[in-house]
């Protein structure tokens, strides 16, 4: 029961961290355009992550909890490892304003966990491939979908007078919310999917589901960090690309909730961090190729580049410890 608590306590943290970290993939963009205020653009988000789960099912949990490493390979002491090497790398990177992914690093964490304590035969390359598919694959995705939605946008827009600016502001609230709700289905699963595996590690459950409270804790605590707000990302991807006004805060939402939804349903557990700092800069693509300051992705790029070698280098250590810890306390 200590181990469990434990185990909650860690994994929250970063579920909170992830939501806090990644609030700004939902908000930037309309607190950019100034379709909302800050506060009320974080409020709809932390709600509509929280209802995320419920609405749109526990896929990606199923993917990140049985598809990364051999069942018998994933210890208490590798779950901590890999929340912790996560966590640690989610504060790091807000504190520089980059935002990276918590997907990469949740992967990269368990990935330098089993490696530390089992060695890499245990790892599944059948189901690294489909996560890994998964999250290069979607923020091209992100990028190609906003191009088009923006060039269809702006042709339906073409006779339009700038009034059409207000009507673009109104309707980012429903594309803000359905971000918001990819986002809760898609990222708050990932914790999920760890918590189940923890279980069964500690037989709690006899084989890996997600319970109902599980996905209760999840989603609060997602909605929690979102709610919360971190800025420095924030400004990051709503004025470092370029000015963003209401048209690409609309058609950049529009893409990103597609993708990201798509994924969900899908079971893939998608980098919603890339695929909305990708939609941002395809819908800038498409008005003017000029007007988007790429060297700010050339920073991004790679800093993703190094999130899963990064966080997996920083598990194997944490895991010696967390290892170590708990044969003195007497629970290995």
């Amino acid at each position: 029961m200590t181990l469990l608590l434990i185990l909650l306590g860690v994994a929250l943290l970063f579920d909170f961290l992830n939501g806090f970290h990644d609030s700004a993939n939902v908000v930037a963009t309309i607190i950019a355009s100034r379709a909302m205020s800050p506060r009320g653009a974080l409020v709809l988000a932390a709600a509509a992550n929280l209802a995320g789960p419920f609405v749109l099912g526990v896929a990606v949990a199923q993917t990140i909890g049985e598809g990364i490493a051999e069942p018998h390979a994933v210890s208490i002491a590798v779950v901590l490892a890999a929340l912790l090497a996560a966590s640690l790398w989610d504060l790091a990177t807000w504190y520089l304003g980059l935002p990276v992914s918590s997907s990469h690093a949740l992967v990269g964490g368990i990935v330098g966990a089993v490696a530390a304590g089992s060695g890499t035969a245990e790892i599944q390359a059948h189901g690294l491939w489909k996560i890994g598919i998964a999250l290069l694959v979607s923020p091209l995705l992100g990028f190609g979908v906003a191009l088009l939605v923006m060039q269809a946008t702006r042709w339906l827009l073409r006779a339009a007078t700038p009034r059409a600016n207000v009507a673009l502001s109104r309707a980012q609230i429903v594309t803000a919310a359905a971000l918001a709700l990819s986002h809760g289905a898609n990222d708050a699963q990932k914790t999920m999917g760890v918590i189940s595996l923890g279980l069964v590690t500690l037989g709690f459950i006899p084989a890996f589901f997600v319970p109902w409270w599980v996905v209760v804790a999840s989603a609060s605590a997602i909605a929690l960090g979102t709610a919360s707000g971190g800025w420095r990302i924030i400004r990051t991807l709503g004025a470092r690309f370029y000015r963003v006004g209401p048209i690409h805060a609309f058609t950049s939402q529009v893409a990103s909730a597609a993708v990201i939804l798509g994924a969900s349903f899908a079971g893939g557990p998608v980098s919603s961090t890339q695929v909305v700092s990708m939609a941002i800069l395809g819908a800038g693509a498409a008005e003017r190729k000029s007007k988007v300051r790429w060297a700010v992705l050339g920073e991004l790029a790679a800093a993703w580049a190094l999130t899963v070698p990064a966080t997996a280098l920083l598990a194997a250590p944490l895991y010696y410890l967390t290892d170590a810890a708990l044969r003195q306390g007497g629970w290995r």
